[in-house]
C-alpha cells in the first residue's frame, strides 16, 4: 500500500534522510521526488564542483562517513520508492552492484538501510582487489557482515560477474553503485561486464536505480563511455548535476531525484 504523507510547505527545510520520518513509509517515486523538490530546484553543479563542496564540508568538520550515511539512506529510500512504483517489493532480493570507491560505499550503506526495512539484498563488489579503496567504503563493507538479510559477494573479474546472469530476472531491482563519475574510453573489467549485466537485467524487466549517475555517464557533460548504464531512475545528491540535464544524460538517467545530504552553505555558497 502506498502511503502519501504531507510534503513540507515550501520554504521549510526538508530533514536530512537519517532524520526524516517521511522516509519511514513506503511512498511512490513521484511523492519522494516532490518531497525532495527543494534540493532538485537548486542550480546544477559539475562533478568537479561537487567534489570540491564535499571536500570543503569535510574540512569544516562533517565526517565523510556522515555524508556517506546520509547518501546511502537516500539511496535506500529511493530504491523502496522504485519498488513501490513498479510493484516489485517482495518479488526477490535487490541486487546491488558496487565499485570499490565511495559510490560503492553509498550502495553498501543502502543495503544496510534496506535490511532494516526488511528488504534483503545481494551486494556484489565488482573489483579486482578484495577490499574497497577508501576508508569509508571499507568500513561500510565490513558492517554488512553483521546483516543477516545481506549477502556479500566479490566479483574480481568477468567470469564471476557472468555467474550473476543466472536467474537475473528474479531480482526485484538492480542498483548501479559502480562508478560515480564519467570515465574516458572503454570501461575496465570487471566494471564493463557489470554494466553489461545491468543491461541484461533491464531487458528482462528488472528496474534499474543508478547512484549519483548511471555508470559511464559524465556528471559534467552528460557524455557516455562504452558500455553505459541506462537507468529507470537516478538518485543524486545535494544539487542537480549538469550532465544529467543534457539530452543524452536525461535519456540515460531516467527519473532524477536529488536528495539533501548535509553539505552546508559555507561549503557550497553558490
Amino acid at each position: 500500500m502506498t502511503v502519501r504523507l504531507p510534503i513540507p510547505p515550501q520554504g521549510l527545510a526538508t530533514p536530512l534522510p537519517l532524520d526524516d520520518p517521511f522516509l519511514d513509509q513506503d511512498v511512490d517515486l513521484a511523492t519522494l521526488a516532490a518531497h525532495w523538490a527543494g534540493a532538485a530546484a537548486r542550480a546544477p553543479i559539475s562533478a568537479e564542483a561537487m567534489r570540491g563542496a564535499d571536500a570543503r564540508a569535510q574540512r569544516q568538520g562533517i565526517p565523510g562517513t556522515d555524508l556517506m550515511e546520509q547518501a546511502g539512506a537516500a539511496v535506500a529510500a529511493t530504491a523502496r520508492a522504485l519498488l513501490v512504483a513498479t510493484e516489485r517489493r517482495g518479488h526477490g532480493r535487490v541486487l546491488i552492484l558496487a565499485g570499490p570507491g565511495n559510490n560503492g560505499g553509498d550502495g553498501f550503506v543502502a543495503a544496510r538501510h534496506l535490511a532494516h526495512a526488511g528488504i534483503g539484498s545481494i551486494v556484489v563488489m565488482c573489483a579486482a582487489q578484495a577490499h574497497p579503496d577508501t576508508a569509508d567504503a571499507r568500513l561500510n563493507w565490513q558492517r554488512l557482515g553483521d546483516e543477516p538479510l545481506v549477502q556479500r559477494q566479490h566479483a574480481p573479474g568477468p567470469r564471476e560477474v557472468a555467474l550473476l546472469q543466472q536467474h537475473i530476472e528474479r531480482a526485484a531491482l538492480v542498483v548501479d553503485a559502480l562508478l560515480g563519475t564519467g570515465v574516458q574510453g572503454v570501461l575496465r573489467e570487471p566494471i564493463g561486464s557489470a554494466v553489461e549485466l545491468v543491461g541484461l537485467a533491464r531487458a528482462a524487466g528488472v528496474p534499474v536505480l543508478a547512484v549519483d549517475t548511471p555508470t559511464a555517464v559524465d556528471l559534467t557533460t552528460g557524455r557516455p563511455s562504452d558500455p553505459v548504464v541506462r537507468a529507470d531512475a537516478t538518485i543524486t545528491f545535494h544539487r542537480p548535476k549538469a550532465g544529467l540535464q543534457t539530452r543524452v544524460g536525461r535519456a540515460l538517467a531516467g527519473r532524477v531525484l536529488v536528495a539533501p545530504i548535509g553539505i552546508p552553505h559555507a561549503a557550497d555558497p553558490s
